[in-house]
């Protein structure tokens, strides 16, 4: 497992898949310090792939049809980038204010080595994550930032990547306590492994896994979670296990067909919109609420309060589900879908680029690269959406990859691929400016 002593150690790919389901025993994943532990998160991206492809390729077998839509896929890759994208700037604020907390506030501390440290750190992570999930759901301006998760109308394992910017700058909070006691690197595995378990668990071609289901988070008790039906709604909110639910009556099994998505759809694929209209609505609602009381109630009561409404809202304003309901997907041109899957690929490529290289880079350079990532996928979306402004917000990302790319600001993994980027994006220019053109060329017609 051998790295140089201080850094990161290495993990072999079948150590790398155990993490996945979090099969990683203490021998196997108990360091002495935070900076031994590995980045398990970033190393599972192949995995994430691998998963991805089998899921597309069951799903074809079980339903003869695909698991997602190229639409709502690159949406929930978009914002599960985005989400990892203050990381590459700053040091995980959860670790950050758990090292001070446990620097300055400690209390005992529990040998980082013993396996019962170990053990309780799964039940005492596992358990603040089911809390603030639940509050996450139960507090409307955490719920603003926790909505992201749960905007897809589909359920597949590109919903586990959807994943918002602004949580982790509240969920910290909560994990704060176990600093007292639990050394900070045995909490970054755990609070790792409680993340990736979550992956594989969103999906529809795993049913049911039997006696499991009493224990442990399932793909069955997870998309209840993600349902709107009125019976799914704050339900199951357990990471790896379901057991605090059944202690605390938010346990839900799976019944009816469930349909996925929220309440009151965003119908939308741009990543900024979906992470920001919420906060915007919030604002709206409370200067237009009569009431200094009722104004500090629509930021920390239910996202479905409203004067004279119980805390989380009343159950029967729940929409009633029909099951003819349609998920959002604007018809767009083949060659469009075909182009925003290559263009993401590219941007695939430049962001594992900035993740293996951002030690080496200036601050200029990792803010640029940044800045052209979230320009491009916040074009990707309004290219799903067939949105007019689509093709100029595209020539104008296009010009600006070319000409930063001269410069060299941004880099691909593979050097080959240096030429046939820039030859890509003066086609993809040249393209645009002759589609807007002919946009033109047709209004003005019309108009005659």
């Amino acid at each position: 497992m051998g790295s140089e002593a201080g850094g990161p150690r290495a993990t072999a790919p079948g150590q790398q898949l155990r993490a996945l389901f979090y099969a990683l025993p203490p021998g196997e994943s108990a360091f002495r310090t935070v900076e031994e532990v590995p980045d398990y998160v970033e190393k599972s991206i192949p995995f994430f792939i691998a998963f991805i492809g089998l899921e597309f390729a069951v799903s074809w077998v079980q339903k003869h049809k695909l698991s997602g839509r190229i639409n709502d896929g690159i949406s929930s890759l978009s914002l599960g980038i985005l989400s990892r994208l203050p990381d590459v700037l700053f040091r995980s604020v959860d670790l950050i204010s758990y090292i001070y907390v446990w620097n300055n506030y400690r209390l005992i501390e529990l040998p980082w080595d013993s396996p019962w440290t170990w053990y309780l750190t799964l039940l005492g992570v596992d358990f603040v994550y089911y809390c603030f999930h639940r509050i996450s759901h139960e507090v409307n301006i955490l719920w603003a930032a926790h909505q992201v998760h749960h905007s897809s109308e589909d359920y597949n394992l590109f919903t586990a990547l959807r994943q918002s910017v602004l949580q982790k700058y509240t969920s910290w909070i909560f994990n704060l306590p176990m600093a007292l006691f639990i050394p900070p690197s045995v909490f970054a595995v755990h609070l790792q492994f409680n993340l990736l378990y979550q992956f594989w668990i969103h999906t529809e071609v795993i049913t049911n896994l039997g006696p499991l289901e009493w224990i442990l988070n399932t793909p069955s008790h997870h998309r209840v979670h993600h349902g709107r039906n009125p019976y799914c709604i704050d339900k199951n909110y357990g990471g790896t296990l379901i057991i605090w639910d059944r202690i605390f009556g938010t346990f839900e099994a799976e019944d009816a067909k469930v349909v996925y998505g929220l309440t009151h759809p965003v119908n939308s694929f741009d990543p900024i919109m979906l992470q920001l209209r919420p906060l915007a609505h919030i604002w709206n609602t409370f200067w237009a609420t009569p009431g200094f009381c009722n104004k500090l109630s629509v930021i920390f009561k239910g996202p479905g309060w409203g004067p004279g409404k119980p805390r989380l809202g009343l159950p029967e304003e729940i929409p009633v589900i029909t099951g003819k309901e349609v998920p959002f997907n604007p018809s767009v041109p083949a060659y469009l879908n075909c182009y925003a899957v290559v263009h993401f690929a590219v941007i695939m490529d430049l962001y594992t680029e900035l993740l293996g290289t951002v030690t080496m880079l200036s601050q200029g350079t990792i803010l640029l690269r940044i800045g052209f990532i979230i320009l491009s996928l916040t074009s990707f979306g309004l290219l799903m959406e067939n949105r007019p402004k689509a093709g100029i917000v595209e020539i104008i990302r296009c010009l600006v990859f070319i000409g930063v790319y001269k410069l060299g600001y941004l880099r691909s993994q593979f050097s080959t691929l240096g030429y046939t980027y820039e030859v890509l994006f003066s086609l993809c220019t040249a393209f645009w400016g002759i589609h807007i053109m002919k946009r033109i060329t047709s209004s003005k017609d019309k108009h005659h």
